[in-house]
């Protein structure tokens, strides 16, 4: 049986992680949570947290569920009282590729992070359909690193991923450095920012007159077949002269060095950012 420790385990991705993993045979949950808030949400679901020596004594494997921003504290503190062997999960690349873990070599670091359920999927009922967080019912791929120890690690940190944001669709191994690529840069400063600038523009032709729900119910529809498309979901091509609207937008609406968002300097300040250093 595993030990898992949950820091965090009364915060949002704690109480996640804690409905995944409480009641399966393979695991032992020890709930760790200092905050007022989220010792009530613990006493409100009947758990009792544990003191942290206690789990820390007790714990093979240590999840730290808490914000980007509080996890260099909390590791600081955390990770010199840990046993020997002990396995950290991260659940996301930000602080480990930012260098906010500290260093000890007999101890692993697994960092895993979830996909969210795809756009294209095969999801056979409404609530499944709509689960767009990945909240249970929808199967998501996930993706994982081991940042530090042996391949045993790795299965174990990725057994423990399985259970916290299946169903599953795929698994991914990726290094930190590939997974700080795909997010914040691909998801959420490529891909968030571009979204946000469709929907401002939404808004922007309903100001000019068009009605709410006709903008809508066409801006939707023309993203699902141009996503299909771009995304070759379908043998479908653009048009002459959607691809001739394409060609002439772009280099209105994106500066042609936009590419550097991926660059290591770029990513690490971007990073720096979400771990809470500037």
């Amino acid at each position: 049986m595993v030990t898992i420790a949950i820091f965090g385990a009364g915060g949002n991705m704690g109480t996640r992680a804690s409905q995944a993993l409480v009641g399966d045979p393979e695991y032992r949950v020890l709930h760790v949570e200092p905050g007022p808030t989220g010792r009530k949400r613990l006493d409100d679901r009947g758990i009792t947290p544990v003191a942290r020596e206690e789990a820390i004594a007790a714990a093979d494997t240590v999840l730290l569920a808490v914000p980007d921003h509080l996890i260099t504290g909390i590791a600081a503190e955390l990770v010199p009282t840990l046993r020997p062997g002990t396995l950290v999960i991260c659940l996301d690349p930000a602080a480990p590729y930012h260098g906010r873990l500290p260093a000890r070599v007999d101890i692993a670091y697994f960092v895993t992070h979830p996909g969210h359920p795809p756009i294209f999927s095969d999801e056979a009922t409404l609530e499944a359909r709509r689960d767009y967080f990945g909240s249970g019912l929808a199967k998501q791929a996930i993706v994982s690193a081991l940042m530090q120890g042996t391949e045993a690690d790795y299965a174990k940190g990725e057994a423990i991923s399985c259970k916290l944001f299946g169903p599953i669709l795929r698994s991914h191994r990726l290094t930190v450095e590939q997974m700080a690529l795909l997010e914040p840069a691909l998801a959420e400063t490529l891909a968030a920012t571009c979204l946000t600038i469709i929907r401002e523009g939404l808004d922007e032709v309903v100001r000019r007159g068009v009605p709410q729900e006709a903008a809508r119910d066409f801006l939707l529809g023309h993203l699902n077949i141009e996503l299909a498309i771009v995304f070759n979901e379908t043998g479908w091509k653009f048009s002459q002269g959607c691809q001739r609207a394409i060609d002439e937008a772009k280099p209105m609406l994106f500066r042609p060095d936009w590419k550097k968002v991926f660059d290591p300097d770029q990513l690490k300040a971007s990073v720096a950012r979400i771990a809470g250093d500037a």
